[in-house]
């Protein structure tokens, strides 16, 4: 279709696609795609538009506005945006634009996980796999091709996967990786001892909040609940094969006291240590 909104040029196309229940409750998909020209003065303001936005900007500059801040989209840059979240954008200039609206259940944590490394807004040594997969998914649509949603589905993960990899964020997500193995093998190593956060930071050489936002982003887990976990699974593990006491257990498991230690295990199980111990024993304790 051609596009009649103002200060778009009217060479430019878009397609709307209306995924399947199954593509809604499995796979990433198309929303709408298109090639844009926009024409200098063009603006658009949106307070929510349900979808995520991938842009690539072959030639001329665009303002993105998001969070409050404007800044500036040169050419040969990608734009990855939330569309849920107020945003905007405009360009003095002119500029051209192929974009693509996708969502899908896993779409969110792909794009959060891509704007930690990358930021809204960045460059690729090698954009031509992305560009191909996009120009790719517009002929589909405009040659009317049958769309096959779980290949559509692939292009777009294979798309947000190369931004992942790409060489801007690799050394930094490698180093990331790195720091994170460091802390949760220094946890299972120390975690009978009492270890706090800005401990684990201090050793990881970052900031307690960033290493915090670095450590939940590798592992799903605060530093704190890794720990918690890991010392749980050693006090399930002693309460089921030896005959210690359960004040006993609560600090071998690295735990400060056994009320904590009882609190801690009732609200993540559901029962307390004696309980669980009888349930794993057959009502009988060990030894």
């Amino acid at each position: 279709m051609k596009s009649t909104e103002r200060k778009v040029s009217p060479v430019s196309e878009y397609y709307v696609y209306s995924p399947s229940r199954t593509a809604q409750e499995v796979f990433l998909y198309p929303m709408q795609c298109g090639l844009f020209t926009y024409e200098p003065g063009y603006v658009l303001r949106r307070r929510s538009f349900d979808s995520f936005l991938v842009m690539y900007i072959p030639k001329g500059t665009m303002l993105l506005d998001r969070a409050g801040k404007t800044q500036e989209v040169r050419g040969k840059s990608f734009v990855l945006l939330d569309c849920y979240e107020p945003h905007g954008y405009s360009t003095e200039e002119g500029c051209e634009c192929l974009w693509l609206h996708f969502d899908g259940v896993m779409a969110r944590k792909y794009v959060q996980l891509i704007q930690d490394r990358l930021g809204s807004v960045f460059f690729l040594e090698d954009p031509m796999p992305v560009i191909r997969k996009m120009q790719t998914i517009l002929r589909i649509f405009r040659e009317h091709e049958t769309v096959q949603e779980p290949l559509m589905s692939k292009y777009i993960t294979d798309m947000l996967t190369a931004f992942m990899l790409s060489g801007q964020g690799r050394e930094t997500a490698r180093n990331y990786a790195d720091l994170t193995e460091q802390a949760v093998h220094y946890i299972n190593e120390h975690f009978h001892e009492d270890i706090s956060v800005d401990q684990l930071a201090s050793l990881s050489g970052l900031s307690r909040y960033y290493f915090i936002r670095v450590f939940r982003q590798e592992t799903g887990y605060t530093p704190h609940e890794y720990l918690v976990n890991r010392r749980m699974a050693t006090a399930r593990y002693l309460l089921k094969y030896s005959s210690l006491s359960s004040k006993e257990i609560c600090f071998q498991s690295g735990f400060s006291g056994e009320s904590v230690f009882c609190s801690a295990f009732r609200k993540q199980h559901g029962m307390t240590p004696q309980q669980y111990r009888e349930a794993m024993n057959g009502g009988e304790s060990p030894g």
